[in-house]
């Protein structure tokens, strides 16, 4: 069913010039005795403060932000009118600087560490936010009724900081715009100018997960939606793997837009058993944090200063700096070593061969977004026992680790390439497979050639985003996803270049 979303057009900044909220405009009782003020000539905010009114005395902070997003609204209307991209890119940068210009004028009221906090008039503020979001709510739901005329009682299912998400009840995203654009002109006229409350879209479907998560389909127009909408989830946020952001986006692109979500479960599981038996790309593991600090700043033990410090003691010359973004990936190791402990640079994990903590991924990184989105549509304890339980989930594939451990002290015995037998002599098949040699040459020379051609194509990616298609890469993004599949492909030419050379010269 379309939801219909109403926003209050600069809400903060509208509040203090509807108001005349201000350093200037702040009264205490004693102040009002002493001036002999009438009730007429002040407001009691929702929060207990005093402010005189606009008719007696003009706040200095209003006057600004009135010229603030009168500057804004002309940006705004010259960005419509302009053609040149150029310009247009410059006008949006205006317009959003003047934005933030204004929204900061309440934010350094609130800031209790700064040059000019206000406690009076910050809490002021949010509290009308918060009586408008409520006086908002009821006039939709006591006015779109059925015993009003309407086809059906209309309901606020959700309201954040600045807008109300209003289901009318109505089937169609045409519908639902029509009855958002009425509500929002209905109840604009209901508070002081100039707050003025805005039809902006329309979700259909909609995805609400809890506070401050939601997902849905983006609708401007009733032709076609304009995008998917996420907010709060995964596929946003910057502190998981990509592999996260990339199944939960593709899981919500077959919910919202395929309506499939059958294939949503299933390709959920799929992709959890394709982590579970190590055929997910190192690149999609990766966790990049910042070293904002020193360790002696850090309240606990983090996984990528301990990353930091092991790398400074390995290689000086390559450790992170303060302020370097650490990327890193979960190594295993007992089952008691904490997650700082396993931490492991990538390039170093691919070099040695050592297995990813694939469980810790599973547990930490994907289970919590994924039941999030999928037990409002399966039930909570169906989701767990179908996503996260299952013959999906009882294969997994242990890699030997070149590094730690015995690998010291242990001999690694040449196999037969055809039947996996181990040998006990040189040469890439025993003498079972002898006959068949030439084919399992010719297969081998096959994947050769598929590895050189992927290798190829990433070199020559990596060569276009450098800007020259006939210099050598230098590119050492730790960012960028195609650095750690060059490098992993490398890795698999020349491993596959030595099983290669075990076959010897060809007799002719």
């Amino acid at each position: 069913m379309p939801i219909a979303t109403l926003d209050f057009s600069s809400l903060y900044p509208s509040i203090m010039m509807a108001h005349n909220l201000c350093y200037t405009t702040l009264l205490t009782q004693n102040t009002i005795q002493k001036e002999g003020l009438t009730p007429d000539q002040f407001i009691k905010t929702p929060s207990g403060n005093l402010f005189i009114k606009s008719t007696m005395r003009k706040g200095l902070l209003p006057e600004i932000l009135e010229h603030l997003l009168g500057a804004r609204k002309q940006a705004k209307s010259d960005l419509k009118k302009e053609t040149d991209p150029f310009k247009k890119q410059v006008l949006d940068g205006r317009q959003l600087a003047l934005k933030i210009s204004a929204n900061s004028v309440y934010g350094f009221t609130g800031a209790q560490v700064g040059k000019l906090p206000c406690l009076e008039i910050s809490q002021s503020v949010t509290a009308f936010g918060r009586m408008m979001i409520e006086q908002t709510k009821c006039y939709v739901e006591e006015t779109y009724t059925i015993a009003n005329g309407y086809k059906h009682d209309a309901k606020v299912i959700y309201g954040d900081t600045d807008s109300v998400m209003c289901k009318f009840g109505v089937e169609s995203v045409e519908d639902a715009m029509k009855l958002g654009q009425e509500a929002a002109e209905f109840i604009s006229e209901k508070f002081v100018k100039p707050i003025k409350l805005e039809f902006e879209k329309v979700y259909f479907p909609y995805l609400l997960i809890n506070k401050k998560r939601y997902a849905g389909l983006y609708w401007t127009n009733p032709v076609k939606y304009d995008k998917m909408d996420c907010k709060g989830i995964e596929t946003v946020r910057r502190d998981n793997s990509p592999l996260v952001a990339n199944l939960i986006n593709m899981c919500l692109q077959m919910i919202l837009i395929d309506r499939d979500p059958d294939g949503a479960t299933e390709y959920a599981k799929q992709t959890i058993s394709d982590l579970l038996c190590n055929r997910i790309d190192i690149s999609q593991l990766v966790i990049t944090k910042e070293l904002s600090k020193t360790d002696d700043e850090y309240v606990g033990k983090q996984a990528h200063v301990e990353l930091a410090n092991r790398i400074k003691k390995r290689d000086p010359g390559s450790a992170p700096q303060l302020g370097d973004r650490v990327p890193y990936v979960i190594i295993a190791a007992s089952k008691k070593t904490p997650a700082f402990m396993k931490s492991e640079d990538p390039i170093y994990v691919l070099e040695n061969n050592i297995p990813i903590d694939t469980s810790y991924y599973l547990d930490n990184q994907l289970s919590k977004p994924l039941l999030r989105i999928f037990e409002p549509i399966l039930g909570e304890k169906k989701a767990e026992s179908v996503l996260l339980k299952g013959d999906h989930t009882r294969t997994k594939t242990f890699v030997t680790s070149k590094v730690g451990g015995l690998s010291a002290f242990t001999k690694k015995r040449e196999t037969c390439v055809g039947c996996r037998a181990v040998l006990d002599r040189e040469g890439a098949v025993c003498n079972y497979c002898k006959s068949r040699e030439s084919q399992i040459y010719q297969k081998e020379i096959s994947h050769l050639n598929v590895l050189e051609e992927k290798f190829s194509r990433l070199w020559t990616q990596c060569q276009r985003c450098q800007g020259s298609l006939h210099e050598d890469v230098l590119c050492t993004s730790r960012d960028c996803p195609i650095f750690y599949m060059r490098k992993k492909v490398q890795k698999d030419l020349e491993d596959h270049g030595k099983l290669i050379a075990r076959f010897g010269d060809p007799e002719w």
